[in-house]
């Protein structure tokens, strides 16, 4: 039987539970990929070329991983949400590498509001493509959408109720293909918890609230993430003690995003910049300072 595989990278993190619910109602069986490993990083490297960046390779060696494991790849091209909420070109461009690089059918549907492709559409086409009726397939989109929002509004919660925490709180503004990987973000997670920190996520609040919020920080910025993690900072500011800027080397947004805003706000902050060849020791200990800094600057 047909079976579609999800890299557990990239789009993953934005589309992963909408995917699954959508497949799961139409009874298509699928395969993710498991967490990131050092095997997976190393395929993915393989495949890529210097300018990608560590997320991008990440995503290849997923891909690699489930090459042989499935019929399909599900891979979006994600342009944008609207004339000011541009994607970073990974988005756009993924499909066009992944169909160049593996031999492997792939599914595919835009994003594209300027040009009113939606997701929407783009699920209901690739189900129909699996041989399901196109009621089977609006009905599993709601379904799904219904089921990914819920999950959504339950992490929003709990991230808010964070904020009210007594604990060092810090707000980590990243990407959620970096936070959430086992080999960028879990271990600098796991730190900052072990170390009575309350870490509030960047994506886990609500996305129109911070977009919005963003741009009273940087007017002319039009990348849609970006902008929400921008709109996180100053959604929170006054109930934290502290950021963390986290970037996969050498991400073009971020690199120039991160620098503009580190400019502007009144907040302590380190910036951490993860490449295939860093190590968490020398991470540890910058996040070691940091912690102890922002214990004596609260105390003082």
């Amino acid at each position: 039987m047909d079976k579609v595989g999800i890299a557990r990278g990239l789009f993953y993190y934005y589309y992963g539970d909408i995917w699954k619910f959508f497949l799961d109602y139409l009874k298509v069986p699928y395969i993710v990929s498991p967490n990131t490993n050092k095997e997976i990083m190393m395929k993915g490297i393989k495949k890529s070329n210097d300018e990608m960046c560590l997320a991008f390779k990440t995503y290849l060696g997923h891909l690699c991983y489930l090459e042989d494991k499935c019929t399909y790849f599900l891979v979006p091209r994600i342009d944008n949400y609207g004339l000011d909420n541009q994607t970073c070109t990974n988005f756009i461009a993924a499909y066009d590498i992944v169909y160049n690089l593996f031999d492997k059918k792939v599914l595919n549907y835009n994003i594209n509001l300027n040009k009113n492709e939606t997701l929407k559409k783009g699920l209901v086409n690739i189900g129909m493509e699996l041989g399901k009726s196109k009621k089977e397939c609006l009905d599993a989109y709601k379904y799904a959408l219904n089921k990914a929002r819920e999950k959504k509004s339950r992490e929003i919660t709990i991230n808010l109720n964070k904020l009210n925490s007594t604990k060092t709180k810090i707000l980590l503004i990243s990407h959620p293909y970096n936070i959430y990987d086992d080999l960028i973000g879990k271990d600098i997670i796991k730190y900052l918890e072990k170390n009575d920190v309350e870490v509030i996520f960047s994506d886990k609040f609500d996305e129109k609230i911070t977009n919005k919020l963003g741009t009273s920080l940087a007017p002319e910025l039009y990348f849609k993430y970006s902008k929400e993690n921008v709109g996180a900072i100053m959604y929170a500011k006054d109930k934290i003690d502290g950021v963390i800027f986290l970037s996969a080397f050498p991400c073009g947004p971020d690199s120039l995003v991160n620098e503009l805003v580190m400019r502007k706000i009144k907040i302590p902050y380190i910036n951490i910049v993860l490449d295939d060849t860093a190590s968490f020791t020398g991470t540890e200990t910058r996040l070691e300072s940091f912690i102890d800094m922002l214990r004596r600057v609260t105390n003082d």
